[in-house]
């Protein structure tokens, strides 16, 4: 397997991703959405989530397709992005149809980053204006590191950042990963080198893999308050709604291979899985035992190249991975 031309999440086609950020306040937006609305699963593995309309994708749900995800900073505040989202794709007709009225369905989950240095004062929630700028600005093309919902992100030791990979499968299906990496925990055993270090394609984060230094002693954490990383996988791969939440499932061994610890009590730790429904499974067993395969190790790539692609602004209370 390797990784599509842009070895973004985008590389899945159809998708497009937009960013938008506050660099006073030290927090951003992140809006993935498609051509058409797409089936959605999500597994939520972390002890303090904060989500929109997650209810809805549970395979028993009645609405079976969706027309974007959010991921945002700003803990509760953030889910207002989503409302933005919302107003914007209504403007535009897109949405579940209702009678005549459409209504968008927009699911989201939030990070906790109001502790990271920004100027939190505002008189007006900033979030519903940074999903309509992120929705507004969605591309195929987007850079990694310090925008979006990773803007404000941090790890025990450096910054976090917002992350992306691709890999096409032997059988010609995309799968790719996007995340905003806010743990806990951290992303380096030894800040030289990454836990992730073993599925690293083409120095993607700098050839820092190598060997791993023993971890025997508890790992570096920080403040219970300032967690949770947020996480789409995607493929083109056509698959249900109960397929997709076990996609979302398996793809947290990613999580846990590139963040320790991870899914702790203190993080809200969720991943999105979504099919675009372009290329039908020949052997669904088989394929979406590879399908969950290649999302878990789409995110833990895409967790190291979002610590790795961190700049430093002014006020920062961790360093850049890069810069340590």
């Amino acid at each position: 397997m390797q990784p599509g031309p842009l070895n973004l999440i985008t590389d899945v086609d159809g998708l497009i991703v937009g960013n938008a950020q506050d660099e006073a306040i030290k927090t951003g937006s992140t809006v993935l959405l498609a051509n058409e609305p797409f089936v959605c699963g999500v597994s939520i593995m972390g002890g303090a989530p904060g989500t929109r309309e997650t209810e809805l994708l549970a395979p028993d749900k009645t609405v079976q397709k969706v027309d974007a995800l959010v991921l945002s900073g700003g803990s509760a505040f953030g889910l207002d992005a989503a409302s933005g989202v919302v107003d914007e794709l209504r403007k535009m007709k897109r949405g579940f149809a209702i009678g005549k009225q459409t209504v968008p369905i927009v699911p989201a989950a939030i990070l906790f980053d109001l502790l990271n240095g920004g100027k939190k004062v505002w008189n007006e929630n900033p979030y519903r204006a940074l999903g309509v700028k992120a929705l507004q600005r969605a591309s195929k093309h987007f850079p990694l590191g310090s925008l979006g919902a990773g803007t404000g992100a941090t790890l025990a030791s450096h910054k976090g950042g917002l992350g992306s990979a691709s890999l096409r499968l032997p059988s010609g299906h995309m799968v790719g990963a996007l995340v905003a990496v806010n743990a806990l925990g951290d992303a380096s055993p030894d800040g030289s080198h990454f836990w992730a270090g073993p599925w690293e394609i083409n120095n993607e984060f700098g050839g820092q893999g190598g060997v791993h230094s023993s971890q025997t002693h508890t790992p570096a954490t920080k403040l219970a308050t300032l967690n949770t990383t947020l996480a789409i996988v995607a493929t083109d791969a056509t698959l249900s709604k109960a397929q997709c939440t076990r996609m979302a499932t398996t793809a947290h061994d990613g999580m846990a291979r590139a963040l320790v610890p991870s899914h702790t009590p203190m993080d809200g730790d969720l991943i999105f899985a979504i099919s675009t429904e372009t290329k039908p499974l020949q052997d669904s067993v088989q394929n979406t035992l590879w399908l969950g395969h290649a999302a878990a190790t789409c995110l833990a790539r895409a967790i190291a190249r979002g610590v790795y692609h961190a700049t430093p602004t002014k006020g920062d209370i961790v360093p850049c991975f890069q810069a340590s």
